[in-house]
């Protein structure tokens, strides 16, 4: 879709197209369609990423409680949303074995009691190995910095997800 059919969509439709585009967090979305008209991809994204924000430091950790565990539960049962069983198959996550399953649980479980939130990565941008050095390295951070990282991980799958669903600028000019 173009940037102008996206401009043209109901308040409705915008919600249902992106209301995933952060995950679980619809109100996002619908927060910036107030915004239209959007000029290009970019200015979106921008959107996005300013009313994030813009949030209370509650808010931000709000976003980030509706992540699910990479590898988790979720996974297992085959509970993610659509998007979270994409990227994180890509990355992976759902063929690891008996071993990898076990540190991951353990490593989701130590992370999210330490910082009260799942652990948050780009999984389209990261293979499990590269996600698993991370959890355990990013375990060492402190509350505030491993807040701002999560919430930039949530802004790089964001705008991912959008351009799955958007056409880049480039290719509207084609």
């Amino acid at each position: 879709m173009d940037i102008s059919t996206v401009n043209s969509l109901s308040y409705e439709d915008f919600v249902d197209t992106f209301g995933n585009v952060v995950e679980r967090s619809p109100l996002i979305v619908a927060a910036i369609w107030p915004y239209r008209p959007f000029a290009n991809l970019s200015d979106l994204e921008a959107r996005i990423s300013e009313l994030i924000d813009s949030l209370p430091e509650s808010g931000k950790e709000g976003i980030l409680r509706c992540h699910p565990d990479l590898a988790g539960r979720d996974l297992q049962r085959g509970t993610l949303t659509r998007e979270s069983q994409e990227e994180q198959s890509q990355a992976g996550m759902a063929s690891l074995n008996p071993e990898e399953t076990t540190r991951m649980y353990r490593l989701n479980t130590e992370y999210k009691r330490r910082f009260g939130f799942p652990f948050i990565i780009c999984a389209k941008m990261n293979n499990k190995a590269a996600i698993l050095r991370q959890l355990t390295e990013r375990s060492g951070n402190s509350q505030t910095k491993e807040r701002a990282h999560a919430i930039d991980e949530v802004k790089k799958i964001c705008n991912l997800r959008l351009r799955n669903v958007v056409l880049p600028d480039i290719q509207n000019k084609l």
